[in-house]
C-alpha cells in the first residue's frame, strides 16, 4: 500500500511531497535497523535536529528499552543573529531547556539519558570538522549504530556533521546512516540527486507522528522569524507540515 503524501497546494513544490521515489523506498524495521543489543546513537547538530530527523526513531528505541545516547554539537545560540528578542546570550539558555522539553515531550527516559553536549558555535562547524570528527570518535565505540543529518543536506553544518561523523564511525567501527532534513525542501527538478537506493522507510503510527509534532513546537524561538531583520522561521511551515509524515526516511 503507497504512503500518503500531504500535498499543501499552498506550499512551494518540492521533493517530499511530489517525488514518487517516496511511495516506492523500502521498509525497514526497527530491529533490522538497530540489532538487538547494539546501541543507537543520534547526533544532533542543532537543538531539535534530533527530533525533526529522529523524533519517532527515538521513540520506538524508549518505548523498546533500547540503549541510546544523545550528542548535541551546538546549543544554538547563533541561529538569530543580530536580534534583540533571541541574543545569543538569552538563546544560551532558552534552547537548552527547549531540547529538553521536546525530549520529554517524546517520552524519553530525562532521568537516564545518556546525552553529551558539544558545545561548538553553530554556523562555524566547517571551520572545525577536524576537531569535531575526533570529539565524536571520542563518544562512540565499536558496534554503535549512529545517526545524524546527511552530508549533502544543503546546510553548512548538517553536511559538516555529516562528513564528521562518518570519519568517526569508520575509525571506530560503528554503523553510519544518514537523515536528509532540508533536502527534502528541494525543488522538485533536484529529486534525482537523492541516493534512493540507500533510502530505506521507517513506518509510525498515528500516536508516534502526534508526540513527534508535539515535541518539535518545544522549540518555540525557532517557530517565529523578525521580517524586520530578515530572519526566517527556523522551523517554516513546510518542515512543520512533512513532519505529519506516517514515516521517516534513513540513508543506510
Amino acid at each position: 500500500m503507497k504512503s500518503t503524501i500531504l500535498v499543501d497546494s499552498s506550499l512551494p513544490v518540492q521533493i517530499w511531497n511530489t517525488a514518487r521515489q517516496l511511495d516506492n523506498v523500502p521498509v525497514i524495521s526497527t530491529s533490522t535497523l538497530i540489532p538487538a543489543g547494539a546501541r543507537a546513537v543520534v547526533i544532533a547538530p542543532h537543538p531539535g535536529d534530533e527530533v525533526v530527523t529522529c523524533g519517532g526513531l527515538l521513540q520506538l528505541l524508549a518505548t523498546l528499552g533500547h540503549p541510546l545516547q544523545l550528542i548535541s554539537i551546538t546549543d544554538g545560540s547563533a541561529s538569530h543573529p543580530g536580534s534583540n528578542l533571541w541574543s545569543e546570550k538569552r538563546l544560551s539558555v532558552f534552547r537548552p531547556q527547549e531540547s529538553v522539553e521536546a525530549l520529554r515531550r517524546l517520552g524519553l527516559p530525562m532521568h537516564s539519558l545518556k546525552w553529551i553536549r558539544g558545545g561548538f558555535t553553530d554556523n562555524g562547524l566547517a571551520e572545525r570538522e577536524l576537531q569535531l570528527t575526533h570529539f565524536i570518535a571520542r563518544y562512540l565505540r565499536p558496534g554503535d549504530v549512529v545517526f545524524t543529518t546527511w552530508s549533502e543536506d544543503g546546510i553548512i553544518d548538517h553536511d559538516t556533521v555529516g562528513r564528521a561523523t562518518a570519519k568517526a564511525a569508520l575509525m571506530v567501527g560503528a554503523s553510519f546512516n544518514e537523515v536528509p532534513v532540508w533536502a527534502w525542501h528541494w525543488p522538485a527538478r533536484d529529486q534525482g540527486l537523492i541516493p534512493w537506493h540507500r533510502a530505506r522507510k521507517l513506518r509510525l503510527d498515528t500516536w508516534t507522528v502526534a508526540r513527534k509534532c508535539h515535541a518539535t513546537h518545544a522549540y518555540a524561538s525557532q517557530l517565529d522569524g523578525e521580517p524586520e531583520i530578515g530572519i526566517a522561521p527556523k522551523l517554516p511551515r513546510a518542515i512543520l507540515t512533512r513532519m505529519r509524515q506516517p514515516y521517516e526516511i534513513v540513508f543506510v
